[in-house]
């Protein structure tokens, strides 16, 4: 394996970095106290990845195996005990705990615990989950067909067929 072609070809560098501080402000406040912080959208990174920090309230639950065909999904536990699931099994997880879900690859996540739970979600390569982070807690309330079309368009596919998220 090899370093990809360059795409910055001036010699002399460029002032282009993002600087987030801690205390900024969630983008996204989610039922059950949970929040989500937008690190690097597809639209900061020019498409290479995504890098979100999902707080999940106690007992929030989380979505049912499913898998994506055009992104991967890492997750990177910060705080409290996200329960994963891998495809195989379900572990209970602590900080600094990681897992790596390839495109195709089987998983689930939720706190089932009656504490907050923080992880880093990255996504390669990058894709416009912001959409799917603001209304995935309104599509019970749509239309089976509008639900449907939601999830194929961001490539989310259910191994319960009739499965109504969340």
């Amino acid at each position: 394996m090899s370093y990809p072609d360059p795409l910055y070809l001036d010699g002399t560098g460029e002032i282009s970095a993002r600087y987030r501080p801690t205390g900024t402000t969630p983008n996204l406040l989610n039922r059950g106290g949970g929040s989500t912080d937008y690190l690097a959208t597809t639209g900061s990174t020019h498409g290479e990845f995504g890098l979100y920090r999902i707080t999940m309230g106690p007992r929030a639950g989380g979505p049912p195996e499913h898998f994506h065909r055009t992104i991967s999904e890492s997750f990177y536990v910060l705080d409290g005990t996200v329960r994963i699931h891998d495809g195989e099994r379900w572990t209970d997880t602590e900080p600094g705990d990681f897992l790596y879900v390839p495109q195709g690859g089987l998983h689930a996540f939720r706190n089932d615990s009656p504490e907050p739970a923080t992880m880093l979600l990255l996504f390669t390569p990058g894709a416009p989950r912001e959409e799917y982070f603001e209304k995935v807690g309104q599509v019970s309330d749509w239309p089976e067909h509008e639900r449907a079309e939601f999830f194929l368009r961001h490539d989310t596919y259910w191994t319960d067929p009739g499965h109504r998220y969340p």
